[in-house]
């Protein structure tokens, strides 16, 4: 394994999120202040400093691939409806902060395109984007997402189709939004505040978390698909690639598991401290948690991890991060006293790399080709690693 340092740069403070963009060419990094950085994902340069949120960034994610259509390639007698797509050449970035206000951000000019208001005093705390792979040919949304889909170089026509829709968590409130950034709806309010939230792989439906429940709504529908109740707050929430499995880290320093098709739950407690950090590898057979001073991978095949032993990965401190590759099979684990390390769990666990940071990370995201890892730290430190076989 042949691990180099791609490039590095610092933020004016903690790194709070870090979102690669879908072909990988953009990193954006967001500042616990509010500023974010739009950075070249291969040599580093700063394209551009967005102003982000005024009282504070919390979260920032960029919208999934979507082609548009090469209309000098198409005919009226082409029956693909795909034939003749081409990558999209813009990009575009939604924010998060404590001002209640989603953003949307032209990420190839650095400009604002749209501004969400989640009601006053709710933090937009958490954002993801709706699991989608093409742009529909028949049309766009809007002129402001004409502009960003289509570049301005071909003509705009047909039924407007939404590309993916935009989950916030702000306070109480589940908003899904347009890629304008217009309000598409607004579920019935949570008792409690929204801690975590997480889309279905195939899209459908969003689940998410307050004190107390975890709910699964329709993504259709608008309706209820499941409620669980929950006895403590919940810190994070994931999906496995397959979406057999929900996952739930908990505050009582535990893991809870559900298999909603099957109307099964497990529940893994004893871990040191409360649990933020989940990932499961990307044939949904591992996940890797945190919560301990080791990195604990359960086996979720089959039956899934109740009476089994995990796989632990030993740190000299209490985990921070965890992650998975997208396609690949290593992943990445940090702790508070600045290491990271990349593990293959291919026949055993094996540590193939380590890294020691001058602070604890903050987060550790791969570049959708897995060959990049992007690394935040608590000191507003970004390292970005080239990982090659």
């Amino acid at each position: 394994m042949n691990l180099t340092k791609a490039w590095a740069a610092q933020l004016d403070d903690y790194v709070i999120d870090l979102a690669w963009s879908s072909g990988g060419r953009l990193l954006a990094a967001a500042s616990a202040a509010g500023p974010i950085n739009l950075f070249d994902g291969t040599s580093g340069g700063n394209l551009h400093k967005l102003s982000g949120h005024e009282d504070g960034t919390n979260t920032v994610a960029f919208a999934p691939a979507i082609q548009k259509p090469d209309v000098r390639s198409q005919t009226s007698e082409t029956s693909d409806p795909t034939s003749g797509l081409r990558p999209l050449t813009s990009e575009l970035l939604a924010s998060g902060g404590q001002d209640g206000k989603v953003r949307l951000w032209d990420a190839v000019t650095g400009n604002q395109a749209a501004e969400t208001d989640a009601g006053r005093g709710a933090w937009v705390q958490r954002l993801e984007w709706q699991p989608t792979t093409t742009f529909p040919v028949s049309g766009i949304p809007n002129p402001v997402s004409a502009r960003l889909v289509t570049g301005g170089d071909y003509p705009v026509s047909g039924t407007p189709n939404p590309v993916s829709m935009l989950a916030a968590a702000a306070g109480r409130k589940l908003l899904l939004l347009n890629p304008d950034g217009t309000l598409a709806h607004t579920f019935q309010d949570a008792p409690k505040t929204l801690s975590a939230l997480a889309w279905h792989p195939r899209g459908g439906a969003v689940a998410v978390a307050s004190f107390g429940r975890v709910v699964i709504w329709d993504a259709d529908e608008f309706r209820v698909q499941r409620e669980y109740p929950f006895g403590s707050a919940i810190q994070a929430l994931v999906w496995s690639p397959d979406g057999r499995w929900l996952v739930a880290g908990a505050q009582d320093n535990a893991v809870h598991l559900w298999i909603p098709e099957e109307d099964q739950e497990f529940h893994m407690s004893g871990y040191e401290t409360k649990v933020r950090e989940l990932s499961f590898s990307p044939d949904s057979r591992w996940l890797a948690t945190g919560g301990a001073r080791d990195a604990c991978v359960w086996d979720c095949s089959e039956g899934g991890p109740e009476g089994r032993e995990p796989v632990a990965l030993p740190h000299a401190d209490r985990v921070c991060a965890v992650a998975f590759q997208h396609a690949r099979g290593l992943l990445a684990t940090a702790a508070n006293d600045g290491e990271v390390g990349l593990w293959s769990l291919t026949g055993g666990e094996t540590r193939v790399a380590t890294v020691k940071l001058t602070a604890p990370a903050s987060n550790l995201v791969w570049s959708p080709d897995d060959t990049l890892l992007a690394i935040g730290s608590q000191k507003g430190g970004v390292l970005v690693l080239r990982v090659e076989a």
